[in-house]
């Protein structure tokens, strides 16, 4: 993250949180949505834009109303909802975390993507604990990445050469190997094509959306955070949402319906019809390096969001223990071997149905919020109630088991942090001393 001397500018914050848009979902988002909408994916695009953009403004109106807690810390909210939307922020970024790594390996090793997998957090758990993280520079680079990718499927959907239909997606399917997930599978609660499959798909598309907090999270590095918060966060979601109906379009076109809806590496699946080996390498290349910026930003950032709710008395203290670098190890560490665990338990589709659940959750909450700030504007109330109702209809319209599993994450949590909460304040000792701390709660 820049220091405090090197403010970022509304142009560079809109380069970051774009790089946080463009990874996990991008290259995997979209066939488990196709399966929902069918034809229709389009249209669950640009509806989880209008979420995204409702979450932008929520976001915002926090912030200028709270600038020292910024707008990802519900502090509006009683404290029983503010530790549930820091729950829902845990479970959310867990969740995505064996997202990525999942997806990593998909792309990497379709043969054999688990072990490819639990070997990338293994790393990320060394380049967190070691301080590594993801500069603006890189974020440039990821950006511009996948502006390469975009073009060549782009131009290769507009175009397609090879079949698609039922018999094609079989055969991408065994090519992908055995143990990658058929996300079609997961979805037998949509009926592809209906408007509650529109509403499936929106909330599978939306976990693309998620990196529009990213801006919020530079807080003080911003130059001027009150406004660019809402304007950097609102040109990067728009330019996202583009993105996404272009990839969107080119996958429906170049693959159709079925074959998209059973790829575990669309965008790999989509360059294969064109029969070049190099382009589909490099977009392999690209998916690897985006998924594995995404685990380790979503890690990095996870552990910071643990250890300040340890240090606040809302999860146990060890968890806020820093190491001599002024990460927290500790968090850092159980952080990435739960990552493992889910890796190895689900698949990618299912960790990241379990994500999007999570998050429109924490975002509901954060309309909630909005909607208690004094002196609201009519502008404020009508975003907070659309913004808030259209998170929980997402929510609840993914396959049964994905709400009714962040359901039991979610009360598990909530509980384990309102028991530590009173018993922190019974001991009298509500918060750590925070040594090394640069800017985490912000995160």
């Amino acid at each position: 993250m820049p220091g405090p001397l090197h403010r970022v500018s509304t142009a560079t914050a809109v380069v970051v949180a774009l790089a946080a848009m463009l990874g996990t979902g991008l290259y995997a988002a979209f066939a488990p949505a196709a399966a929902a909408a069918g034809p229709w994916l389009p249209l669950a695009v640009l509806l989880a834009l209008v979420v995204a953009l409702c979450n932008v403004s929520a976001i915002a109106d926090l912030t200028a109303a709270r600038p020292g807690g910024g707008g990802l810390v519900p502090t509006d909210l009683p404290p029983a909802a503010g530790r549930l939307a820091g729950v829902a922020r845990l479970v959310a970024r867990g969740a995505a975390a064996a997202a990525a790594a999942g997806v990593f390996g998909a792309y990497v090793l379709p043969s054999q993507p688990v072990p490819v997998a639990i070997l990338a957090v293994l790393v990320v758990i060394g380049l967190n604990a070691a301080g590594v993280r993801i500069s603006v520079s890189a974020c440039r680079g990821l950006v511009a990445g996948a502006a390469v990718v975009l073009l060549m499927v782009t131009i290769v959907g507009a175009f397609p050469s090879g079949p698609s239909g039922p018999s094609a997606a079989l055969e991408s399917a065994a090519a992908a190997g055995t143990s990658a997930e058929l996300p079609v599978a997961t979805l037998q609660a949509a009926v592809p094509g209906s408007a509650f499959g529109v509403l499936t798909a929106a909330a599978f598309v939306f976990f693309a959306f998620a990196g529009t907090s990213r801006v919020a999270e530079l807080g003080g590095s911003l130059r001027d955070p009150l406004r660019t918060v809402r304007r950097a966060s609102t040109i990067a979601v728009v330019i996202a949402g583009v993105i996404f109906l272009a990839v969107s379009g080119a996958l429906l076109n170049g693959l159709g319906v079925d074959r998209l809806s059973t790829s575990p590496t669309p965008l790999a699946s989509l360059i294969d019809t064109g029969g070049s080996p190099a382009l589909g390498v490099l977009v392999r290349v690209g998916a690897a390096v985006a998924t594995g910026s995404a685990l380790l930003a979503v890690l990095s950032r996870g552990s910071q969001n643990a250890a300040r709710m340890a240090r606040d008395g809302e999860l146990p203290r060890f968890l806020a223990r820093t190491g001599s670098r002024g990460t927290p190890w500790v968090s850092d560490l159980l952080g990435g071997l739960l990552v493992v665990l889910v890796t190895v338990l689900v698949g990618p589709v299912t960790a990241l149905a379990v994500s999007a659940c999570a998050v429109l959750v924490h975002y509901a909450l954060l309309h909630g919020a909005a909607l208690r700030l004094p002196g609201r504007s009519v502008r404020t109330l009508v975003v907070g109630v659309v913004g808030g109702v259209l998170c929980l209809v997402l929510a609840v319209s993914l396959p049964t088991w994905a709400p009714a599993s962040t359901a039991v994450l979610l009360v598990a949590g909530w509980l384990l942090s309102t028991l530590v909460a009173r018993t922190s304040r019974a001991s009298g000792d509500d918060e750590l001393p925070r040594p090394g701390e640069t800017g985490e709660r912000a995160a």
